[in-house]
């Protein structure tokens, strides 16, 4: 009996050490950025600046990385994944993921969730299959871990962020801007790390420029993290309005829109709860430009099936906030039919006045 109570602890002991380790390691290689950093811009053919009063067309998709199409749920969500299948499913995702993106003919493309060397999709660097055919494209990472050690088996590494493309347009400068992090270590150190990434596009005969905002806010915090972040990305948009810049900030905002709960009430707290987008916080003037009519995102509790009207939920969490010198013409959520990812795109025409 001794030996096996010796036996038992030498193994707690090993096992607590490794754990140990492991979380000793992971906060020495810790990805944490700067409050602000310079993102790089590419460019990759013909560009022109914007004109006065040129209309322009928008397009803000959270990809779910390729990984998170019809086929899938998701252990955070209900589910039990946290990984595709195989490549060939990635693969597939992800050139339907294009195809959709080519369809709509967007002069932006505001994305999220964008692998660039990741376990849970195979190391492909998603960027080099989306950027076919646009013009310039800047990157910004948002999670960057080189081991997820949940759940089992765990995530592994991840290499993902936000990434924006133009067709035809330039990027004069592009900044990854830090939000607050709502979680403390050990949490923190294999978990997101959001931020806005910050477009600057000049316009032609003025001093003046578009700000164009990608973001993804947090989604598993209790509701403070997100409050916070959404207050410092009023203050952020609201700042470079009053320097007399245009200025378009949209995502995945993980806060239903108004209106949305209507629509689409939410029968499955227990397994994922958005938070709500309070309106009041935007300035006078100021403008979302979203579309309840279609969904832009479903629970991953489970693999989608529109039949299932029990187990299917359904949100409005997408869209883009306008500042009071850009006229909305229309807004519309793409019906992708949760083919490739869990969200749909959200897809804006505006008018720079």
């Amino acid at each position: 009996m001794k030996k096996i109570l010796k036996a038992l602890l030498i193994l707690i002991l090993v096992v607590v050490a490794a754990v140990a380790l492991l979380f000793g390691w992971l906060t020495a290689v810790e990805y944490m950025p700067d409050a602000e950093e310079a993102a790089e811009v590419k460019l990759s053919g013909d560009v022109d600046r914007l004109k006065p009063g040129q209309p322009l067309t928008i397009l803000s998709w959270n990809i779910g990385y390729a990984g998170l199409g019809k086929d899938s749920d998701f252990f955070m969500d209900g589910g039990k994944d946290t990984r595709s299948a195989d490549r060939e499913t990635v693969g597939r995702y992800l050139e339907g993921i294009r195809r959709t993106i080519d369809e709509q003919n967007a002069d932006l493309v505001i994305l999220q969730e964008v692998d660039s060397n990741s376990y849970r999709t195979y190391s492909i660097d998603e960027r080099t299959v989306l950027d076919r055919g646009m013009s310039c494209e800047t990157f910004a990472l948002n999670y960057s871990c080189p081991f997820v050690p949940i759940p089992m088996p765990p995530i592994g590494k991840v290499h993902s962020g936000l990434y924006t493309m133009t067709d035809g347009l330039t990027i004069e400068r592009a900044e990854r801007i830090s939000l607050p992090c709502p979680f403390t270590w050990p949490t923190r150190v294999a978990n997101l790390k959001r931020c806005l990434l910050v477009s600057y596009l000049p316009i032609e005969g003025s001093d003046k420029q578009l700000v164009l905002v990608n973001l993804h806010l947090e989604a598993y915090d209790d509701g403070e993290g997100k409050i916070a972040q959404t207050n410092q990305l009023r203050d952020f948009i609201t700042a470079e309005y009053e320097k007399g810049n245009y200025v378009i900030a949209g995502g995945d905002f993980n806060q239903v829109f108004p209106g949305s709960l209507t629509c689409y009430p939410n029968t499955h707290p227990e397994n994922w709860e958005p938070g709500v987008l309070d309106i009041d916080m935007l300035p006078q003037g100021w403008q979302l430009a979203y579309d309840l009519g279609t969904p832009t995102c479903r629970l991953l509790n489970q693999p989608y099936d529109p039949s299932d009207t029990v187990g299917t939920q359904y949100y409005v969490i997408d869209g883009l906030i306008l500042s009071p010198n850009v006229t909305l013409e229309s807004a519309e959520t793409v019906d992708a039919k949760f083919e490739n990812s869990d969200h749909n795109p959200v897809k804006v025409e505006v008018v720079l006045n």
